[in-house]
Order: structure tokens, then sequence, then C-alpha cells
């Protein structure tokens, strides 16, 4: 079939959306939602059979959906409408959710049911059960919708008759006097529920050092307590903040009056005033890198926000990883966080720098320092394991690995042009011919579309997918460690992989690979074009897009080439 996706944004959920129908052996294309006339236009250009929408922030026109079978999804369960199902979901504490695929008619989410899909939910951000339960359910409810589609015998049902029975109702926008922490009567868990339903977007609005802000990233604070509202402690990029009955941390702050208005890490933004506050300690503090080791293995975890990585963060890891080389182990797993591995370098950190060039040279260091350890490593087998979404410079660090595994829901974005042609390092020109071979390299890097975990396995991102519910990823990785660590060959594995490395070091130096990938970058920090500094800046204060990128498209390629064969 023809899909037309019709989206506000390029998101996890579109993208898992994509990758999913791709396989199915659908002819895909994505067209943003910018105007009636764009959406009609490619309705025009590409004659779908199918409109999915899977990420809207209005009403599809009538003149389209009155013409067009177009399948909206909704994250929530049937019954369920407005904008703010998930956040309702969390604050009054839902055992269950789901994603209902209804039709689009002239009333928001309430059109005729195609496909429902239920999940258990999780003690989780907003954020983090949209990338996983809801993108999941999504694609299941949305491939259940198709085959309904292609099926002349099913009829949709209306959602009037499901409304006597359904748990679902009519919702409002949840507004912030709802979302409003009161510090002097909620407990901790209402703290943080309040917090992590505005994860990702809104925000909860709160006062930090006499300043109005929007707070995210909130864990519990073990074993600290203070004055309820105060800010008590500040643990590497946190601030602890006491409630009537211990405290949370927060990791991020959005303070729309400062001149650096987007997401940053608390103590970033009040380096001033958190010079005096009380160090934390490890076990009580806000942990961006853990180390645990069992039977031979060691396991390094760093569930960076959203995946970036600073400079320092860069740094810090690095640390921990020379480190956990020097313990008496077999094998070393780079387990990333459960909702991202990697996304590269820290856009936002660089964004608000004094110098955004000095800062992106000191960040692709950093990360630079990180990958060489990794491939210079001949004490250990390194395995990264990737439960979560990986991007960009991150996807080049993982195959730095002597092997690669993955979530088979992972969703993989393996380039960086779309962040103004920047052109990468991490050693990927030394890494993707070795794993993957030089044609492959070339598609990887010159593609700007996501992949998912089987395109990945071919083409040599990958080395094992591994199947199964999330919940269960981590003891399936922990299994094959192990079995790993105490092979009997492992220790000749170990001698070849010494003699393999000083082969290719022989061949070409590493350094002369990194020298060659940094003099392009340093074109792209300091040179004349300006395009990696705009693109950094609309990435980072979240300018929507005036069209949609040809890569995405496909329908405005074809015509473009159709008229110039015309012509």
């Amino acid at each position: 079939m023809r899909i037309l996706l019709l989206t506000h944004a390029f998101n996890s959920l579109t993208q898992r959306l994509f990758v999913a129908l791709q396989q199915d052996k659908h002819e895909v294309t994505i067209e943003f939602d910018i105007n009636d006339e764009t959406a009609q236009e490619a309705i025009d250009l590409f004659q779908p059979d199918l409109i999915v929408a899977p990420y809207l922030k209005r009403a599809i026109p009538d003149s389209i959906w009155q013409n067009h079978t177009c399948l909206i999804v909704h994250p929530g369960i049937v019954g369920d409408r407005g904008p703010s199902s998930l956040d309702w979901a969390i604050i009054n504490r839902e055992k269950t959710w789901g994603v209902t695929v209804l039709q689009a008619n002239a009333e928001m989410d309430a059109g005729d049911i195609w496909a429902s899909i239920e999940f258990e939910m999780r003690d989780a951000t907003k954020a983090s059960i949209y990338r996983n339960e809801v993108t999941t359910a999504a694609v299941q409810a949305v491939q259940q919708a198709i085959e309904h589609f292609k099926g002349s015998e099913f009829k949709p049902s209306p959602l009037k008759q499901k409304l006597l029975s359904a748990k679902g109702k009519l919702r409002p926008l949840m507004a912030q006097n709802v979302r409003r922490i009161n510090w002097q009567k909620d407990d901790t868990e209402t703290v943080l529920r309040k917090i992590r339903c505005a994860d990702g977007f809104p925000g909860v609005r709160d006062e930090l050092f006499g300043r109005e802000v929007l707070i995210y990233d909130a864990h519990i604070a073990e074993g600290l307590r203070g004055k309820a509202g105060e800010v008590i402690a500040k643990s590497g990029l946190a601030l602890c903040k006491a409630t009537v009955d211990g405290a949370v941390w927060v990791g991020h702050v959005k303070d729309k009056s400062h001149h650096h208005a987007f997401k940053l890490p608390a103590t970033v933004l009040f380096k001033e005033q958190c010079k005096d506050l009380y160090d934390a300690p490890t076990c009580e503090g806000y942990q961006e890198i853990r180390y645990e080791e069992t039977h031979d293995v060691g396991y390094l975890h760093f569930p960076f926000y959203n995946g970036a990585m600073s400079t320092k963060q860069c740094q810090d890891l690095l640390a921990a990883y020379q480190d956990a080389t020097q313990h008496n182990t077999k094998v070393i797993v780079l387990m990333g966080g459960a909702d991202f591995w990697s996304n590269g370098i820290h856009l936002n950190m660089i964004e608000a720098a004094k110098s955004p060039a000095d800062e992106s040279w000191a960040n692709i260091n950093a990360m630079d320092d990180l990958s060489e350890a990794i491939i210079r490593t001949t004490s250990h087998i390194v395995i990264s394991a990737m439960q979560g979404n990986v991007g960009a410079g991150g996807v080049f660090l993982a195959r730095a690995a002597d092997e690669v595994w993955a979530h088979e829901h992972v969703i993989l974005n393996p380039h960086y042009k779309d962040m103004g042609n920047l052109y990468g390092s991490e050693y990927w020109t030394y890494l993707l011919p070795k794993y993957c071979g030089e044609d492959h390299a070339k598609r990887i890097t010159q593609a700007r579309l996501p992949m998912g975990v089987n395109e990945a396995l071919d083409l040599g991102l990958l080395d094992a997918v591994i199947q199964g519910e999330k919940a269960g990823f981590i003891e399936v990785v922990k299994s094959k460690a192990t079995a790993l660590a105490q092979q009997d060959s492992i220790y000749a594995t170990l001698q070849q992989k010494e003699v393999q490395r000083d082969q290719d070091e022989a061949e070409k130096a590493l350094s002369a690979y990194r020298e060659e990938e940094l003099r392009r970058m340093k074109k792209n920090f300091y040179g004349f074009d300006p395009s990696y500094h705009v693109a950094r800046y609309n990435f980072v204060y979240k300018v929507c897009k005036s069209r949609t990128p040809l890569t995405l498209a496909g329908h405005r390629n074809k015509a473009r080439r159709e008229m110039r064969r015309a012509a």
C-alpha cells in the first residue's frame, strides 16, 4: 500500500512507524503538517491509499478527511480524548493505558475506532512511556488497522457505541495549576508524579533561588531531608529540593527569562547560587554513571538525559571506563540508558557556551577520547548493549566496541548530515569500513533516514538483536555476557584482538583517522559556512520546519525528478 505519514515532526514514534511499515513492504513517505496547502499538495503528488497521522498538534482539514481515509494515532485508551492523555494517566495513577487508532472526522479524537492496544503503566516519565510502551502499542495498532483497512468486511466501531463501556473520557489540556507542586503538602511520590507527567514537555512551573522556572528530570533523593521547598544539596548536574517527607533531585531546568531559554542542567543554570550547597555523596546523589560487576563481567550504565553527552560527561565516562578496565574481569558491557544509548555531542550545552565553536571542538574531542579508549582496549571483550535508541556520534561510539547488541525495537540514526552537514568523527572512517565494508559505510553515512535493527544487522552496525519484552533485556544481556566471559576460548580471543589492533595500527594509525576527521569537523565549527550553527540553533530552540526535508518527502523527490525529465 501507499501510505502517507502526516505528522507535526519526525519524532520517535513516527520514526519507528516509518521503519516498521517499510519492513511490511508498504511504500511510505512523510509530510510535515505545516499548513492545509502543503498537506493537500503532498496528497496530490503521492496519491496515497491511506493517510496515517502518528503525531499531530492540530485537526486534519475537512477537505482532506472528507475525501481520504485518515487514521489518527491517539496515545490513550478507547474513549479517551484530549491533548494531555498521558499526563492525566500518570497523575491519576492509571494501572493500564493504551493507544487507539481512530478515523479523522469533524470532532477531535471522536472518530470511528479501527484498532486499540492496551499496556501496563510503568512508574516512569511521560517521555519514557511515550518512547517505549506507547510507541510499541502504536506500531501494533497501526499494523492492525491497516489489515482491517485492506479487508472489505471490517467496519470500524463508532465511538458512541464504545462510550457506554469505555473507561476513557474527554479531558482538557492539563494546565500548570494542576501540575503545580505544593511543597508544604505534597509528599515525595506526588512531587515525582507531577514532574514526570510533564517531562519532555511542558515541564512543571516552579521556583528555584527566587526565579520562576520549568523543571524536569526528577528522581528520588535517597536519605536526604530538609525544610520543605528549600534547595538543600547538589550532585553533578542536579539540585536537591526537600519535600515534606524526603527530597527529590531536579536534573534539568528551563528559565524562559534567561538568555538561554532552553533546557539545561540545573547546576549549570544556577552555577553561582549553588556554590555553597552540600555535595551529596554518590550513594545519595543524582547518578549519571553507575558501575556494577558480576561473574567476570563489568557493566557500565550511563543514562544521560535524552542521550546527550557533554564534554564533562564524556570525560567522566572515560574515567569510569578506564577504571573498569583495571578490574579483574574479562568482559565490559556499555549499557547506556533505558531510553537512549547515546545521541552524541550535547547541543544544548554547546549552544549555551560562550563560544559554541570552541565547545563543539572540545565536545567532539572528548567523544573521540572515549571512542579511542574503547578501540584500544585489548584486556577485555567490550560490548555495547543498546536498550534504547541511538543517534549520530552515539552510533559510531557504540561500534567502537567488539560487539554491538540491540533490543529489537531500537531505532538507529547513524548520520550527521541533518545537523548542518556535519562530517562526524568518533573514528567512523576506521570503524565503518572495518565492520561494515566500504560500500555499506558510504550508504550508512550518506543516508539521512532512521533504520531498524534488521537493516543495521545487515549493514554490520549490529552483531546481535535481542528479542522479547524490553523489561527482560538486561537479564538477557547479562546471561549472554556471562556465557562469553566463561568461554575457554576467551583468552585466545583477547590475544587475537591484540594482534589485530597492532596490525590495524601498522596499516594506518588511529591518530591519522582522527586528524583527518577533525580537519573536516573544524571547517564545520570554524569555517565560513554557518550551516551547523544554524541547524544547532534551530534544534535547540525547537524552531518549526518551514518545509518537509526532501530526504523524508519521497513524493516530492519523485515529482522533482519527473519535472527534470520533462524539461
